[in-house]
C-alpha cells in the first residue's frame, strides 16, 4: 500500500485531507495468479459515509476487453498533467508496476498479452456484486450510489429497447442519482418519460427550456447517508446540442452555467448540506477549471472523457474522481464528516476483474432476461480479426480504421470520415467479430452512412473545427472528444497552433497527391447531426465489408503526423 506521503508526492496534490492510495497492491497479487474479490474490495474504511460511483458504462452489460489510450494529449494548463499521461509515464506517476493487473487495467502497453492473462473486465453482474459487498459492509443507510451518465447508449439491446434494459439494471442496482449526455439522443420525450418514472433522480442544473429559461430537470437533490446531509448537483454535458443532433431535443439549451452552479452550492449549504457533490459530465479538464472557480464543492465526480485514475486530484478544497468507462471500475469514496463539514476523504478505484468476482445472481438473471430476445442476433459471427481492434486515442485506432475501410469500399468513396467516439469494446487478434462487437461500436439513434461531395477546402474546415473543439487551450471551449477519424486521407496537426491553423499537409493517400482545396471529393461518413440524413445504417456497412473480407487485418496507421505536443 502506497503511504499517504508517497501518494501526495506522486500526485503533487498537497492536501490536509487523507487521500487514499488507489488500486493498492493488486498488481503483485494478480501477477501471482491469486487475485480475488476480497483483494479488490479490501479497504480501510473512514467515517460513516461511503459514495460509490460509476460512469460512462455505455450500456455494456457483459464483461469485455477495453484498451486504454496510448495517446491522450493535454493542452494549455492541462499539458502533461493527469489524465494526459499514458503508459510508462502514467505508471511512474501512480507507482504502478509494468505487467501488473493495475497496468493492464489502466494503460495500453502489452495489452494483448496482459488481456490473455488477466481476462475481461466489467459486467454489470460483477459491478452489482462489488456494490452489494460494500453495502453489506457499510450498511445501506450509509452508502450513496451515483452514476455519471453515458449509461443508456452503446449496445444493440439498449438501442432496441429504447434504453429500458439499462433503466432496469440501474433500478436493480438501486442507483440514487444520475446525469446525462448520450441519454439525450433517445429524444426529449423518451428522456422525460424515464426521468419522471425511474426510481432514481435524473439531475441537470444546466439545462433550460429555450422559451421561458425554466429548468427542465431537477438541479440537485439532498440525501441523508451516514448521519450527514449530502447535496448532489447534476451537470449534463454542456455541449450536447453541438456534439449531438439538436433536433432530438429542440427546446432545450445547455451550457456550463457557472453562476447558476455557484447558487446551487450556496443554496445546498443553506439547506444544511455537510457534503456538496457535483455529479458532472463536463469532462475532466472542464471540471478541473470549474473547481478553481466555483467555491464550496467538496467532491466532483467527473465523467465524459473516460479517464480512469487511481488517485484523487485536488483543486483547492475540492477533490476530483475519475472512474473510467465500460464498467471497468467502481470508485469508492469514504468521507469523514465532523462539525457539519468534510474532515477527511479516502479513495479506492476498484477494478472489475470479471474472473475474480462472483456474479450477483439476481443481476445475472436480469441481464440474461433483457438479452434473451437478441441473443442469437448478438452472437452471429461476421468474420475474424487478425489485428488488435480498439478505438481509444486522440487521433485513430484500428477499429476506427476498420470502419473507415468499410465505408470507402462499400460506399465507393475516396475519403471516409468517422467520428472520434471513445465507446466500444476491444477485440484481440484471432477473435471472431460478432454482430455484438460491430454494434457495440456503432449503436446510435442516427446511424445513417451518407455519401456526399466535399471540396478540399471544406474538408480542412471540418478538421480545423474538430481540432479546436479538442485542443482549444481553454477547457470551457473543449468538447472533450477525439479527432475525427479519416480513411483515404492523411494530414499533419499542430495541437498547439492557433484556431484555424492547426491542420496542414492534407494528402490523398491513394494517389499520393496533396488535397486540392478547389477539387470535389466523394466522401462517406456517419453519425451526422443533420436531420433526415440518408444512407444505410453504419452497422450494415461494416458487417457487409467484414463478411466479404472474411479476416480483417489493419495495418499500422501513420497518416496523422502530430506536432506541438
Amino acid at each position: 500500500m502506497i503511504s499517504k506521503r508517497e501518494f501526495l508526492q506522486a500526485t503533487a496534490a498537497a492536501s490536509a485531507m487523507l487521500l487514499g492510495s488507489g488500486l493498492g497492491p493488486l498488481g503483485k497479487v494478480a501477477a501471482q495468479q491469486r487475485l480475488t474479490q476480497a483483494d479488490i474490495l479490501r479497504f480501510d474504511p473512514l467515517g460513516a459515509l461511503t459514495i460509490l460511483y460509476v460512469a460512462d458504462t455505455h450500456a455494456q452489460l457483459m464483461p469485455l476487453h477495453f484498451r486504454e489510450p496510448s495517446v491522450n494529449l493535454g493542452v494549455g494548463e492541462a499539458r502533461g498533467l493527469p489524465p494526459h499521461i499514458t503508459d510508462d509515464e502514467f505508471r511512474k506517476h501512480f507507482q504502478i508496476a509494468a505487467g501488473s493487473a493495475d497496468a493492464f487495467a489502466l494503460t495500453s502497453d502489452d495489452f494483448t498479452a496482459l488481456a490473455r492473462n488477466y481476462g475481461r473486465m466489467g459486467g454489470m453482474d460483477r459491478v452489482a456484486a462489488l456494490i452489494g459487498a460494500v453495502r453489506a459492509e457499510r450498511g445501506d443507510n450509509n452508502v450513496l450510489l451515483l452514476d455519471g451518465g453515458d449509461t443508456w447508449q452503446g449496445s444493440w439491446t439498449s438501442l432496441k429497447t429504447g434504453a429500458q434494459d439499462m433503466v432496469d439494471v440501474m433500478s436493480q442496482l438501486k442507483v440514487d442519482a444520475m446525469v446525462g449526455h448520450w441519454e439525450f439522443t433517445y429524444g426529449a420525450d423518451r428522456v422525460m418519460e424515464i426521468a419522471k418514472n425511474a426510481p432514481f433522480a435524473f439531475l441537470a442544473q444546466n439545462i433550460r427550456d429555450n422559451e421561458w429559461q425554466e429548468p427542465v430537470f431537477e438541479g440537485r437533490k439532498m440525501f441523508e447517508r451516514g448521519g450527514a446531509k449530502i447535496a448532489v448537483i447534476g451537470q449534463a454535458l454542456p455541449r450536447t446540442a453541438v456534439a449531438n443532433p439538436r433536433w432530438m431535443f429542440p427546446k432545450w439549451e445547455f451550457g456550463i452555467r457557472e453562476e447558476d452552479l455557484q447558487k446551487q452550492v450556496e443554496e445546498a449549504r443553506a439547506d444544511g448540506a455537510s457534503v456538496v457533490v457535483l455529479l458532472s459530465h463536463n469532462g475532466f479538464d472542464v471540471d478541473r477549471k470549474l473547481a478553481s472557480r466555483v467555491k464550496g464543492i467538496d467532491v466532483i465526480l467527473t465523467a465524459h472523457t473516460h479517464d480512469a485514475m487511481p488517485g484523487l486530484i485536488r483543486v483547492g478544497e475540492t477533490v476530483l474522481v475519475a472512474t473510467g468507462s465500460h464498467a471497468k471500475f467502481v470508485s469508492r469514496l469514504d468521507i469523514d464528516v465532523k462539525a457539519g463539514k468534510v474532515a477527511g476523504v479516502r479513495f479506492k478505484l476498484m477494478p472489475v476483474f470479471s474472473d475474480a468476482i462472483a456474479p450477483n445472481a439476481a443481476m445475472a438473471a436480469l441481464i440474461a432476461k433483457v438479452r434473451a430476445p437478441f441473443a442469437a442476433e448478438l452472437a452471429r459471427p461476421i468474420g475474424k480479426t487478425e489485428s488488435l481492434l480498439y478505438r481509444r486515442g486522440n487521433f485513430n485506432g484500428p477499429f476506427d480504421d476498420l470502419i473507415c475501410d468499410a465505408m470507402l469500399a462499400e460506399r465507393d468513396a475516396e475519403i471516409a470520415l468517422s467520428p472520434g467516439f471513445r465507446w466500444g469494446g476491444t477485440l484481440l487478434p484471432g477473435d471472431t467479430i460478432s454482430w455484438e462487437h460491430v454494434t457495440n461500436a456503432t449503436a446510435i439513434t442516427y446511424p445513417n452512412c451518407y455519401r456526399i461531395q466535399m471540396t478540399g477546402r471544406q474538408l480542412k474546415e471540418v478538421l480545423e473545427d474538430v481540432a479546436d473543439n479538442i485542443f482549444h487551450p481553454d477547457p470551457y471551449f473543449q468538447g472533450g472528444g477525439d479527432m475525427v477519424r479519416l480513411g483515404g486521407m492523411g494530414y499533419s496537426i499542430d495541437v498547439s497552433g492557433p484556431m484555424g491553423s492547426r491542420i496542414s499537409g492534407m494528402t490523398h493517400l491513394k494517389s499520393g497527391k496533396p488535397i486540392d482545396a478547389a477539387r470535389t471529393y466523394t466522401v462517406a461518413g456517419w453519425a451526422s447531426v443533420n436531420e433526415n440524413t440518408q444512407g444505410p445504417p453504419i452497422w450494415d456497412v461494416i458487417a457487409a465489408y467484414v463478411a466479404r473480407t472474411g479476416s480483417v487485418s489493419i495495418a499500422p496507421n501513420s497518416a496523422v503526423r502530430v506536432t506541438g505536443a
